[in-house]
């Protein structure tokens, strides 16, 4: 299974407090460590952690960073040669302030990010159009997303787009989408406004009607949502899970890997889901992300079936 993924690469400043601060407050810390962050880094460490051959594209700084970033990514066995170093500019960033009820607040600075273009995506056509899936990371540039999109052959490789970018996004080749995924908590839902199935083919019918084939969105309480043409399949997960950046790279990974083995999405959209829920449970960063096999063997419990 190959697997490319384009997305952010950055570090991550990540302080634990125990409730997060209202505007204008300062509130302690209980510490601060410093992890690999960006949606890309965490896709990539993810997918090869459940076995997949991934090659990692993007942008980072010339910095100690950068250095720190490049060295866990190695040993995470993934292929880094396709990242370009920029000496004039630093390494994304995020800072993350994270409480003990898995509710967090965080800030990102682009960096090198900001400068994934389109002659950096078309250089790497050649090595891209022949892998099983790409994972495609929407905050980066939009021209470059839009660029590599349309050099891509119509049906290889599988696409799956995150997060769900504004239905209105000039250029974007809708159609060569495979997956976009989007996510919804709980928290975030008007009062009166539709939930559940409801909500989520709500959310996905206008990216059907410009030709996305499945919309995936996550809810925190409710597991995962498969929207198609067909109609809309939940995929009920144990417990409730916030939507973490670790989660969502882990469900995207997951998806694109069991897509890139040639299972179907009701498969795949169920194995993302039991790998969110695992890193979800763990809380460790970029060491949450589970194996295949533990990925099989959680699935292999009694559990509740899709609805």
């Amino acid at each position: 299974m190959k697997v490319a993924v384009l997305g952010t690469i950055a570090v991550g400043l990540v302080a634990e407090v125990d409730r997060l601060p209202r505007p204008g407050e300062t509130v302690l810390s209980r510490g601060l460590t410093r992890e690999p962050a960006g949606m890309g880094t965490l896709q990539a460490i993810a997918a090869a952690r459940l076995g997949a051959e991934v090659a990692l594209y993007g942008r980072i700084g010339a910095d100690p960073f950068g250095d720190e970033i490049l060295t866990t990514l190695h040993g995470a066995g993934v292929d880094i040669a396709p990242v370009e170093r920029m000496p004039r500019l630093p390494t994304g960033a995020s800072l993350v302030i994270s409480a003990p009820n898995r509710q967090f607040l965080a800030a990102h600075a682009a960096g090198a990010n900001g400068e994934v273009n389109e002659g950096y995506v078309t250089s790497f056509l050649p090595q891209i159009r022949e892998v099983d899936a790409l994972l495609l990371d929407h905050t980066l540039p939009l021209p470059a997303v839009a660029a590599l999109l349309r050099g891509l052959p119509p049906t290889q490789p599988l696409v799956v787009l995150h997060p769900m970018p504004l239905v209105d996004a000039p250029s974007l080749p809708w159609k060569r989408l495979d997956f976009i995924i989007g996510g919804r908590d709980a928290g975030t839902v008007p009062a009166g406004a539709p939930t559940g199935a409801e909500e989520a083919a709500r959310l996905g019918q206008p990216f059907l009607d410009r030709g996305v084939r499945h919309v995936v969105t996550l809810a925190s309480g409710e597991g995962a949502y498969l929207v198609e043409k067909a109609g809309t399949t939940r995929f009920p997960i144990r417990e409730p899970l916030v939507p973490s950046p670790e989660v969502r790279a882990a469900f995207s990974a997951a998806l694109a890997v069991r897509l890139a083995a040639g299972r179907g999405p009701y498969e795949a959209v169920g194995f993302a889901n039991a790998a969110a829920t695992l890193a979800a449970a763990r809380r460790e960063g970029h060491r949450s992300f589970p194996t295949a096999a533990e990925v099989q063997e959680s699935l292999s419990r009694p559990s509740l079936p899709p609805g």
